[in-house]
């Protein structure tokens, strides 16, 4: 096992949480990728597993739920809330990294939301979960994008890179094919620059996540598809296994 690769701070998460308008946007662009047998890799405390099963069609579409999460305590505390039902009792959660998973097993979506950043390793992390997909399983990676908007957050949370199109191609396996590639959240790249050389904040307050999550995303919602997904402060690759 390899766990330091995705060492979480639960703060982090907690914090991010209570971004609900980001989390149903971002994840809007991910549910129609979404079906069969799926492996989300890096659930935390299973914020977005909830999101996504909020969505009708995922309910409709999906067969399996693997929640893959190295850090113990955060995946007893999804355990629990399977155990609670408080997600369906398609989910199942498992404690470790993509190299736990026996090479035998495959899935039809794999699915990496901010976690991807927390990787050294990430071409061979790709690698790997390509070897998992199913044919025509789609691989989905939604990251922060730019490395110039890389801040103190950034460092504090344990980000090693930001994404730009040319650097999440250049990690692309001779197995997929990519299905889309897009920038989300244009508005947001202005604070994300103004913590960057200005606030030099290690964390955003709770405050400013509101105000980022409800008076920005809105914006972006409506200036991202103007822009065509062209610019933003996150970026979203889609993938598809192709033999």
């Amino acid at each position: 096992m390899n766990l330091p690769l995705y060492k979480y701070d639960r703060a982090e998460l907690e914090l991010f949480s209570n971004a609900r308008n980001w989390k149903n946007y971002s994840i809007s662009k991910i549910v129609p990728h979404v079906k069969g047998d799926v492996l989300e890799i890096g659930a935390g405390i299973g914020s977005n597993t909830e999101v996504f099963f909020k969505a009708t069609s995922i309910r409709e579409k999906v067969k399996s739920w693997t929640c893959l999460e190295p850090d113990k305590a955060m995946a007893d505390f999804i355990d629990n809330l399977i155990r609670a039902e408080k997600l369906p009792g398609i989910t199942r959660v498992i404690n470790g990294t993509i190299y736990d998973i026996e090479e035998s097993k495959t899935y039809d979506s794999i699915i990496y939301i901010d976690v991807l950043e927390h990787i050294t390793e990430d071409k061979k992390e790709i690698a790997i979960a390509t070897r998992r997909l199913k044919k025509n399983g789609e691989l989905i990676v939604l990251s922060p994008a730019h490395q110039w908007l890389f801040s103190p957050f950034d460092k504090a949370v344990g980000h090693h890179q930001r994404y730009s199109r040319k650097s999440l191609s250049s990690l692309k396996h001779a197995d997929v094919d990519l299905v889309s590639m897009r920038y989300l959240d244009s508005a947001g790249i202005f604070l994300s620059l103004g913590n960057r050389i200005i606030l030099q904040r290690n964390m955003p307050t709770i405050q400013q996540i509101k105000f980022w999550d409800g008076y920005i995303i809105p914006v972006s919602r409506i200036l991202d598809k103007i822009h065509r997904y062209s610019i933003g402060k996150s970026i979203l690759a889609i993938w598809r296994r192709n033999t």
